[in-house]
C-alpha cells in the first residue's frame, strides 16, 4: 500500500541519505516518477526532501520546523531505550521529564515481543555502582553552552552558587566536561579573570554575546575540572610522600581526588580531606611505604591506625 511505501522511503533516507532515484525505485520496487511522488508527499506532511539533480544526484532529508517521524530498526530501537536508561541512572540524560517522556513515548510504540525483551533486560540488569543522585541540567543552557564552546562565542551566564546566590557573569565557554555523574562547563569568567568550573545544572540560562575569544592553545577542559575538583577547599591540606613510580601511583589515585608530581625520591600527592581518619585508611589500604609530610595530626592518625590494626591481629579489642 502507498501508506507503508512512503514509510519505507522515510526510512531509506533517514538511513543512506543520498540515494539516487534509480536505487531507490529499485528497493521500493517501483518506478522512478512514483519515487518522486513519494517524496512530494513526504514533503506535504512536513518532512522535506532535496532532490539534487544530475547524473549523480540523490534524494536526503532537509532540516523541517518539527522532527520528523524515526524510522528505527529493532536493534536501533533497542539501542535508544537502552542508552536512556543507563543515561537516567548515571547522571547523564538531559532534563527528568524530557528523559522519562522520550523513554515512554518509544516504549509505547515498540512491538509488542520487542518491547517485552527490552523490559527483560532492564529488570534482569544488575549495576556495579551506585545511581546517581545528581541534578540533570536544562537542555536549553547545556546546548547553549556546546553552541559558544564550539563556536568561540562569550556566553551571558545566570548562575546559582551551593550557597543559592544568584549571580550574572560573562564567561568564555571552553568545554564541557561530564564527569562523576555531573555535567560540568569550564571557561575563562571575565568576572574573576580566572578559568573557573561551573556546574551546568546550577545555570539558569546561556545567552550568546556574539563577542568571539581565542581559547588557550592545548587547554584540556577534563584535565582543568577534575583537577579543579580534587582542590575543593575541605578542613584538612594533606601532603604524602609515596614510595612508588608515578605510573602505578596514577593506576590507583583518581585525578579527581588528589595531585600526583614525581620527585627525586617518590611521589608526592597532595590533596584535601574533611577526615584524617579516612586518609589515614586510605593511605594504609595503598600498601606503599609513605612518609606524611603534612599535617601533623594526619600522623597521628596513622599511629592510631596502626595500633588497632595490632590490636585486631592479635584478637583483642582496642
Amino acid at each position: 500500500m502507498t501508506v507503508t511505501r512512503v514509510l519505507a522511503l522515510l526510512e531509506l533516507l533517514q538511513a543512506a541519505p543520498g540515494l539516487t532515484g534509480p536505487e531507490l525505485a529499485a528497493r521500493l520496487e517501483v518506478d522512478e516518477r512514483t519515487v518522486r511522488r513519494y517524496a512530494v508527499r513526504l514533503s506535504e506532511i512536513g518532512v522535506p526532501v532535496e532532490a539534487e539533480r544530475g547524473r549523480y544526484g540523490g534524494y536526503r532529508l532537509l532540516p523541517g520546523y518539527k522532527l520528523p517521524p524515526l524510522m528505527l530498526t529493532d536493534d536501533e530501537a533497542t539501542a535508544v531505550v537502552l542508552g536512556l536508561m543507563a543515561g537516567r541512572r548515571t547522571g547523564l540524560a538531559v532534563g527528568e521529564t524530557a528523559t522519562e517522556s522520550a523513554l515512554a513515548k518509544i516504549q509505547r510504540v515498540l512491538p509488542g515481543p520487542l518491547r517485552e525483551r527490552v523490559d527483560a533486560v532492564s529488570a534482569t540488569l544488575g549495576h556495579t555502582g551506585a545511581v546517581t543522585r545528581a541534578s540533570a541540567p536544562q537542555a536549553g543552557p547545556l546546548l547553549a553552552l556546546a553552541d559558544a564552546a564550539r563556536s568561540r562565542v562569550t556566553v551571558r551566564l545566570a548562575y546559582r552558587s551551593w550557597r543559592g546566590d544568584a549571580s550574572e557573569r560573562d564567561l568564555d565557554p571552553y568545554g564541557l566536561v561530564f564527569h562523576a555523574g555531573r555535567w560540568y562547563v569550564a571557561g575563562l569568567d571575565h568576572d574573576s579573570g580566572e578559568v573557573r568550573t561551573f556546574r551546568v545544572d546550577r545555570v539558569a540560562s546561556a545567552a550568546r554575546t556574539e563577542r568571539a575569544f581565542d581559547a588557550p592553545e592545548g587547554f584540556d577542559p577534563v584535565a582543568h575540572v577534575v583537577g579543579s575538583l580534587s582542590a575543593v577547599p575541605y578542613r584538612h591540606e594533606v601532603r604524602v610522600l609515596l614510595i612508588v613510580t608515578l605510573e602505578e601511583a596514577a593506576r590507583r589515585i583518581p585525578a579527581s581526588t588528589a595531585r600526583l608530581a614525581e620527585t627525586p625520591d617518590g611521589v608526592l600527592l597532595t590533596t584535601r580531606a574533611e577526615r584524617l581518619d579516612g586518609m589515614a585508611q586510605m593511605l594504609a589500604g595503598l600498601g606503599w611505604p609513605f612518609t606524611v609530610i603534612t599535617p601533623d595530626e594526619l600522623r597521628e592518625e596513622v599511629r592510631a591506625l596502626a595500633a588497632r590494626l595490632v590490636k585486631f591481629a592479635a584478637g583483642t579489642q582496642p
